[in-house]
């Protein structure tokens, strides 16, 4: 009887633990700098969640190891739904092959959602001549290891992607690595570098200006802010869809109702017409999975980046 009686309390006691959140700030961690598309998420979700969830809501960059110090802070706090993260596919399922990251990644951090994910693209300079899928084909193949591909450092989303279409395509280019989506940026406007798969969101406004030709898309299908550019499955690359993902999440344990909570809240915030009309603008794809269903997807991903960096030989140096 006793035994019932304390069980009763102790289950009691956590109910109304659980009630009771958030009981202080909630911090959403993003480790990188302010300014990038994870801190763009990041901030929209911190603008509203707080009114959804009855708290105050903060974001804390922590930036640093491509991503893996500030997630290392997360996976190390208490699972009480005080201290979440968002985070892009880096620290969740790129960055651990790379590195000894201190933290492991499919058991450390509880997923929550995938809130949005942009495809690549593959971008030249538009006094190019590259016109086409078939005519980067043609170039590769005439001369191999020599059309260079800019990326934002080894071992980052658009590195992988250009490893990726090689593998996918038997052919090889020259991966020329740079600290940052910036200096790509500029060099590739100033044709010191023949091609680059950037991000859609990085891409659009230079392509918007005229002065970056998109050749074609990661997607799984065209993306309505370029109708006119194919994917890379349709032109025959098969296995070639890749998507740029940012997430949130928490340390592990977190309580199964915080984390359906916390999902249903964002879905809201994201899904509010004007929010979802920037997020599409932008060139973003709303995800807004559930926490079993981003757990099966980082278990997918994982894996899959994990054998193409262990295939392609790829180090972060």
């Amino acid at each position: 009887m006793l035994k019932k009686v304390v069980c009763i309390v102790t289950l009691g006691a956590a109910a109304f633990a659980v009630q009771a959140w958030p009981t202080k700030p909630v911090t959403i961690v993003v480790p990188f700098p302010p300014g990038g598309s994870t801190d763009l998420i990041a901030r929209t979700i911190s603008a509203k969640l707080g009114e959804k969830i009855g708290g105050t809501v903060v974001v804390d960059n922590k930036a640093g190891a491509t991503g893996t110090i500030g997630t290392a802070q997360v996976a190390r706090t208490a699972a009480d739904g005080h201290t979440l993260l968002v985070a892009s596919l880096g620290p969740y399922v790129i960055a651990p092959h790379l590195m000894k990251a201190q933290y492991d990644a499919l058991k450390d951090i509880d997923p929550i959602t995938v809130v949005v994910q942009a495809p690549n693209v593959l971008v030249v300079p538009v006094a190019s001549p590259l016109k086409s899928l078939a005519d980067v084909m043609a170039y590769l193949k005439a001369n191999p290891g020599k059309m260079s591909f800019a990326t934002s450092g080894a071992g980052s989303s658009d590195h992988l992607t250009a490893e990726l279409f090689w593998q996918q395509t038997g052919t090889s280019g020259l991966h020329v690595p740079y600290k940052g989506g910036g200096p790509v940026m500029t060099d590739l406007l100033g044709n010191q570098v023949m091609s680059s798969f950037m991000n859609i969101n990085t891409a659009m406004p230079q392509i918007k200006a005229g002065k970056l030709r998109p050749l074609v898309i990661t997607s799984a299908k065209r993306s309505p802010l370029l109708p006119d550019v194919p994917t890379l499955e349709e032109s025959g690359v098969k296995e070639s869809n890749v998507y740029s993902w940012q997430a949130m999440a928490g340390p592990h344990g977190l309580p199964a109702d915080i984390k359906t909570k916390l999902r249903n809240a964002v879905a809201e915030i994201m899904n509010e017409p004007e929010t979802k009309a920037k997020m599409l603008e932008l060139g973003f794809e709303m995800v807004l999975n559930t926490p079993e269903e981003f757990a099966r997807f980082q278990a997918a991903e994982y894996a899959r980046w994990g054998k193409l960096i262990a295939d392609r030989k790829i180090s972060a140096n």
